[in-house]
């Protein structure tokens, strides 16, 4: 390829004139200056004659969907709550040695004891001492007729008839 000429065939210069003449046709156009913002600066008043005017309610999203929305929220803030709150625990729980144990529960487990003990007292105190007495003829009749019937070798199956 010729060193002197573009890809699309062009020699230097009229490469270069053809860059200039695009140049010049992009400067000689008008430069429009658009606004991006509009303030309005004319003040409101403090208070007026004209009635409150309803507004009507253009909600984008459908009342069902925003209460899932906030439901889900809630439930995704309980379930971080909860795993946060169980990595303490587990966290905790892999420092626990023996000596921690028995220093935390052996205090507990005294006044377990003191408790039940004291409620036991309490429970026997207040038993109600219930003496039944029946002034009448007792008369008792029994009649046991056992009979059972056994059938079957491996899967046995064995019926009992008490009267």
């Amino acid at each position: 390829m010729d060193p002197l000429h573009t890809q699309h065939g062009l020699s230097e210069s009229e490469a270069a004139a053809e860059a200039q003449r695009l140049l010049d046709d992009w400067a000689s156009r008008p430069v429009r200056h658009h606004p991006t913002s509009f303030r309005d600066k004319t003040e409101s008043p403090a208070f007026g004659t004209t009635p409150p005017v309803k507004q009507e309610d253009h909600r984008i999203v459908p009342a069902w969907a925003a209460g899932i929305a906030v439901a889900s929220i809630g439930v995704g803030a309980g379930i971080t709550g909860v795993g946060c709150g169980a990595w303490l625990v587990l966290h905790g729980l892999a420092s626990v040695t023996l000596n921690s144990v028995l220093m935390v529960t052996l205090p507990l487990v005294g006044l377990a004891m003191i408790v039940t003990a004291i409620g036991g007292a309490i429970s026997k105190a207040r038993a109600a001492i219930t003496t039944n007495v029946y002034e009448a003829p007792v008369t008792q009749h029994t009649m046991i007729d056992n009979s059972s019937t056994t059938r079957g070798m491996f899967f046995a199956r064995t019926r009992n008839t008490i009267r």
